[in-house]
């Protein structure tokens, strides 16, 4: 069984963060693991508290899996601090790890903020020339890139001046606030766009998040780049129109929409 391990931030409510990360890794096949960057208490309203574990705590739990279950793809979600962002780049290249797929994460959906502003510069240096791979919403684009993105002209320069910047593939995301959810690949100089179709939900709690963990698996299954996307692209699509209706915000999506079997069943076999 192929491995993946996702480096994020816990959401006690269970729609994002880590908790996202682990349920999409299992729905896509691929033995999941996680380090821990933050304890977060939020839910689908907005984010109450966060509270950050410490470096040297980080590197031993990326310690502990590298040295035993080696992933066969990385996933980075939520690293609010220059510490915690210098530990795993650290741990990343002393174990040489692949298939690496950072979703910069800046602002929850609710709209609070997770990542402090020496951070940006700190995550910029040291952790996203690592990366196989980023996926930045718009918003996050902007703040890479430096650039204002309002067209999908927009999109293809911001994404070029991220991906030659850091020498990496970019995932630039157009459904946060931009066209029908059609993504924006850009690697090697070329681009390649990944058409969707906009699904009315409004419960979008831990798409991102959901996105960049499942892309990390197909990577982790074998899968290129291209594949790992558009596989990734469907499933969150199909996760989002199970029509999931949870709490009083931006609620979470189904990430178990096509598990079935007999564990499923309540109390009365259905």
């Amino acid at each position: 069984m192929k491995t993946a391990l996702t480096i994020a931030g816990s959401d006690c409510s269970g729609g994002a963060g880590i908790q996202a990360d682990i349920k999409t890794m299992m729905a896509n096949g691929v033995y999941a693991m996680s380090a821990v960057t933050a304890l977060t208490a939020q839910n689908t309203t907005g984010v109450t508290g966060i509270a950050e574990v410490e470096p040297e705590f980080l590197g031993k739990q990326l310690e502990a899996v590298f040295t035993d279950i080696f992933p066969d793809a990385v996933k980075i979600g939520m690293v609010s601090s220059c510490g915690l962002i210098e530990v795993i780049a650290e741990e990343l290249k002393k174990f040489h790890a692949g298939n690496i797929v950072v979703d910069p994460v800046m602002v929850a959906t609710s709209g609070s903020k997770l990542i402090s502003d020496d951070a940006i510069d700190c995550l910029k240096e040291k952790l996203l020339p690592l990366a196989t791979v980023l996926t930045p919403n718009i918003p996050e684009a902007e703040v890479l890139s430096g650039m204002e993105v309002k067209t999908a002209e927009d999109m293809e320069r911001a994404a070029k001046a991220i991906g030659d910047t850091f020498r990496c593939a970019v995932l630039c995301k157009g459904g946060h606030q931009l066209n029908d959810a059609n993504d924006l690949l850009y690697r090697d100089g070329t681009f390649q766009w990944f058409y969707g179709k906009r699904i009315d939900n409004p419960n979008t709690h831990g798409t991102g998040c959901t996105l960049s963990s499942a892309i990390a698996s197909n990577l982790a299954k074998g899968c290129d780049l291209d594949e790992a996307v558009a596989r990734a692209k469907i499933y969150l699509s199909q996760a989002l129109e199970a029509m999931l209706d949870l709490g009083r915000g931006s609620g979470p999506m189904n990430h178990a929409f096509a598990v079935k079997g007999e564990y499923e069943e309540d109390g009365n076999g259905k």
